[in-house]
């Protein structure tokens, strides 16, 4: 028999059904490599199998989501810890070896001599129970902004197709006595019919804000086209069923708001995020959800860095000082930095009075924006850091 291996490397292919695992010793060579069906059964099994092959094993995994949450979640219970290999990298690799093949087995195996020959992938932590929480809730709260948006524009494209004169009228994703008009009213001769006094009342009944001006509007639109188009009652009951479904999303997405609050305010550093200029309960939470362990960042120019704030250098012989935006990045951590700095550039402060002058300097809206949100990543940490709120003015820093 042969000395057992001190350190072995294994790279899982992960999926939603089955994973697939391989181990490579120091040398590459594998040494085991096999199907694994996503049961905790079946990776307990497997773990055992793995950890008998070393005194130590390295574990990388390809994809750190749903996916694989069972198997992450088994790895840490057993004080094991996993890397994160991008896809990206995995796929370039895979160049370097021989054959054409693409199998999970290959893939595996890739994964594994990665990891094997590079220390630098980012370690993968199990999440504790409240950013757990934030993540599922966020996650969900994007799916049903996304429904909405869909329904919206399905909504504008069959109501053009029969009355483009309401459709033009109202701005449908933020009015929502528009929509409720919709649920009752979606044609021409419908609303010449009801008149303004009795429209007024019915939308007043429904407490609609406002309730006049939307009858006005609506009945100038009405009066605009005498002409019944094809299809007019059928694309009048699919506009009011639509129209029904928005109001009804638009209740589901207030009371995942409510629940994304109450637990965001729940972190211990919530009152501290909160305190930053734009960033609200929302894009705290969702920040808590993409950037995981602060420790995990040895300075604010790492957590600017995963959040993609920070320009590479692409230089060529004597081609240097070129600058681009890098291609791994947490575009969530990105998107959150973006929004909360847009948001801070409404009202009067620092953050306005930064982007003004990067305005000044000759950068166009979004170049300013995205210097203004290197600067706030900067602050964030320090807020962070130091375990206090916010202030315009900096803190008064005390003689040594």
């Amino acid at each position: 028999m042969g000395k057992r291996p001190g350190c072995v490397w294994c790279g899982i292919d992960a999926g939603k059904g089955h994973h697939w695992a391989a181990v490579v010793d120091e040398t590459g060579a594998t040494l085991w490599s096999k199907k694994i069906d996503n049961d905790e059964s079946a990776i307990l099994a497997a773990l055992g199998e793995i950890l008998d092959l070393a005194d130590e094993v390295h574990w990388a995994v390809d994809i750190s989501g749903t996916s694989s949450a069972l198997l992450l979640a088994l790895l840490a219970a057993h004080g094991q810890q996993a890397v994160y290999v991008p896809g990206r990298t995995v796929n370039r690799m895979s160049g370097a070896y021989r054959g054409e093949a693409k199998t999970d087995a290959r893939d595996a195996y890739v994964i594994a001599e990665a990891t094997r020959q590079r220390r630098d992938f980012a370690t993968i932590d199990v999440p504790a129970q409240l950013a757990a929480d934030l993540a599922l809730l966020t996650a969900h709260r994007s799916d049903l902004v996304a429904d909405r948006v869909r329904m919206i524009n399905r909504l504008r494209d069959v109501l053009t197709g029969v009355f483009p004169a309401l459709e033009r009228a109202f701005d449908y994703s933020a009015h929502k006595g528009a929509l409720v008009l919709l649920t009752g009213y979606q044609t021409p001769a419908a609303i010449r019919r009801r008149g303004r006094a009795r429209l007024t009342a019915w939308l007043a009944n429904r407490s609609v804000r406002g309730a006049d001006d939307v009858a006005a509007t609506a009945l100038e639109a009405a009066r605009a086209q005498q002409t019944a188009l094809p299809g007019e009652d059928v694309a009048a009951q699919i506009v009011a069923d639509l129209a029904t479904q928005i109001l009804a999303l638009d209740e589901r997405l207030k009371r995942i708001d409510k629940r994304i609050r109450d637990t965001f305010r729940g972190h211990p550093q919530a009152e501290i995020i909160e305190s930053l200029p734009g960033m609200g309960p929302i894009l705290g939470a969702e920040f808590v959800v993409a950037a995981g362990d602060l420790t995990a960042y040895a300075d604010a120019g790492h957590l600017a860095s995963a959040a993609g704030l920070v320009p590479v250098p692409r230089d060529s012989g004597r081609r240097t000082g070129n600058l681009h935006r890098p291609k791994r990045y947490s575009r969530r951590l990105r998107r959150v930095f973006y929004l909360s700095a847009q948001t801070s550039i409404i009202r009067e402060g620092p953050n306005r009075d930064f982007y003004l002058r990067k305005r000044g300097e000759g950068c166009k809206h979004v170049q300013a924006v995205i210097a203004l949100a290197r600067r706030r990543a900067d602050v964030l940490w320090a807020l962070l850091r130091d375990g206090r709120l916010f202030t315009p003015a900096p803190p008064v820093t005390q003689a040594p």
